[in-house]
Order: C-alpha cells, then sequence, then structure tokens
C-alpha cells in the first residue's frame, strides 16, 4: 500500500469491520485504548461530512512494554493505529500502521524485532478479517 500502512479492501460493512477487527486484535492480544470517529469529529467541529471512517489505537502491552524499556521515548510512536474507512463509492478499507516503518525510525537493540513480531500479529488480524 506504502511506506507506512498496510492493509485490505473488504467486503463487510463498515461496522462489522469494526467489530471484527477488534475482536481479532484482541486474539492477538492487543487491546483498542482509543478509538476516534473523524467522520463524527469533522462535521462536529468543520461540517463536514465525510463517509465513515475511524482510527482505532491499539496496544498490545507485552510489546509496549519491551519497547518502553528499549527506548522510553517510543511511547511517542504508540499505539498501533488501525484505520477503517469507506470510500466515496462505498467500499470498505481496513489499513494498519506499519510497525516496521515507524519502530525502525528507533535506533535501538531489540526495537526492530519487536516491531517485526508486532508486525506479523496484525497481519493475522488483517487476513482474519
Amino acid at each position: 500500500m506504502t511506506a507506512y500502512v498496510f492493509g485490505k479492501e473488504t467486503k463487510l460493512g463498515f461496522g462489522e469491520v469494526v467489530e471484527k477487527v477488534t475482536a481479532e486484535l484482541a486474539k492477538e492480544g492487543f487491546g483498542v485504548l482509543t478509538e476516534i470517529d473523524v467522520a463524527a469529529t469533522l462535521k462536529k467541529k468543520l461540517d463536514l461530512t465525510i463517509p465513515p471512517y475511524k482510527i482505532l489505537g491499539a496496544c498490545n502491552p507485552q510489546f509496549a512494554s519491551q519497547a518502553i524499556a528499549a527506548e522510553p521515548q517510543i511511547g511517542a510512536l504508540l499505539p498501533c493505529n488501525v484505520v477503517v474507512r469507506q470510500d466515496a463509492a462505498g467500499k470498505v478499507h481496513l489499513e494498519f500502521m506499519d510497525p516496521n516503518a515507524v519502530l525502525n525510525l528507533v535506533k535501538k537493540p531489540g526495537v526492530h524485532t519487536i516491531a517485526g513480531q508486532v508486525r506479523e500479529k496484525l497481519m493475522r488480524v488483517m487476513n482474519a478479517v
């Protein structure tokens, strides 16, 4: 997709994708710490109407604690964002921040390994939705 995102288009409805990705994230040890309804926020703040768009801030406490131990400032790059969005044609997209791209900005031993492990889990989540 891009240097910092991987994902797919799905045939499921928007709400179904949000529910399913949340459940699949839990199976891989991630909790959703934040859920930002971008469409609602833009409507409220700018009176702008866009198709449904949510950002889920997913965190795996085990990996987060390892990353913070390796580099205390890494919190600025956490959590892993997962985007569920519907385009103007009505197609629903599921997109994940690529932890390899983001966490490789940190030049500390061990962080690269953590990023790879997190990416594997997120790829499993994507494939299960």
